[in-house]
């Protein structure tokens, strides 16, 4: 916290921020630029010499990122990441301030938040989770879409913060609702781009002017925000990740595992996160999810 009493930054909470991978880095980036004093940690040098060359502080652990800090957000890959960080004894509970809140914004399973915020509870810190979609233009944009499960007081608490990352931030309900959302999303996003690859071979091998028709098709019912965001990486075979397999394959495992667990079949979700496993056998889990295109011309011939 600032020491100046007429600093714009001495009204805002102090932020640590834990993981500055593909999204949490112009994520915190933004929060920078909102005026925020942010504090990072993450595992690779060169992500905290991009976050201090921008006006954040480096910490050299999690205890030191989170002692002061009022507002401790986790950006990390999935469930066993969040676990790591947030708890044992250089974990998160064991150093944050009692009071501070937890926001994980990673995509995790609903449960890991719900036993998270358990945990939380009995160090006196509370919890959201507020996992979101974009993708990483949306977070350098700061126009993600953001779905947050925990207590109203807590959302609110935290909206400011929410509003300086993202464009559409929603309470769905209490902890673990956020990633129930989240999957949902995940669910969604992998069967469109599925049905974006299958049309973009359907469209090429006709001989159709590929750029025409994804124009077009852009502009009517059939238009989305993923074929928005993914067209040209349709266009051009750029796969270079913005969201990358792996971390598809991740989701598609727990929305598989959250709909058997309340009886919700996904027939089509089901196929697709059979195709999204494929593409990593055939090692292309490094590659962004609009890599489904690679998985569609393997099946029809094409030379890939």
């Amino acid at each position: 916290m600032s020491t100046h009493a007429d600093s714009p930054r001495a009204t805002l909470p102090t932020i640590a921020w834990i993981g500055l991978g593909i999204m949490g880095s112009p994520m915190s980036e933004n929060l920078i630029k909102a005026g925020y004093d942010v504090t990072g940690y993450t595992l690779e040098q060169e992500k905290l010499d991009r976050l201090r060359a921008v006006g954040g502080t480096a910490a050299g652990s999690i205890a030191e990122a989170v002692r002061d800090a009022d507002v401790v957000i986790t950006m990390v890959p999935a469930s066993p990441q969040v676990e790591a960080v947030a708890y044992g004894p250089d974990g998160i509970l064991a150093h944050a301030r009692p009071g501070a809140l937890l926001i994980d914004m990673s995509s995790i399973t609903p449960q890991t938040s719900v036993d998270l915020a358990e945990a939380a509870r009995e160090k006196g810190v509370r919890v959201l989770d507020a996992p979101v979609s974009g993708g990483e233009a949306g977070a350098v944009e700061a126009v993600l879409s953001i779905m947050v499960g925990g207590e109203p007081a807590d959302f609110e608490a935290a909206k400011p913060i929410f509003e300086a990352l993202g464009r559409t931030i929603v309470l769905c309900g209490p902890h673990g609702s956020g990633q129930t959302v989240k999957a949902a999303n995940q669910l969604i996003v992998a069967v469109n781009i599925q049905a974006c690859a299958e049309a973009v071979v359907f469209l090429e091998k006709s001989g159709v002017d590929l750029a025409a028709a994804l124009d077009v098709l852009g502009g009517g019912l059939a238009g989305s925000t993923v074929l928005a965001r993914k067209k040209d990486n349709f266009l051009h075979r750029d796969f270079k990740p913005g969201f990358r397999i792996d971390l598809h394959h991740k989701d598609m495992g727990i929305v598989t595992d959250a709909a058997r667990a309340v009886g919700a079949p996904l027939p089509v979700g089901a196929v697709v996160a059979q195709l999204v496993a494929s593409l990593r056998a055939q090692g292309d889990g490094g590659l962004d999810h609009s890599a489904l295109l690679r998985a569609v011309e393997r099946l029809s011939g094409s030379q890939v």
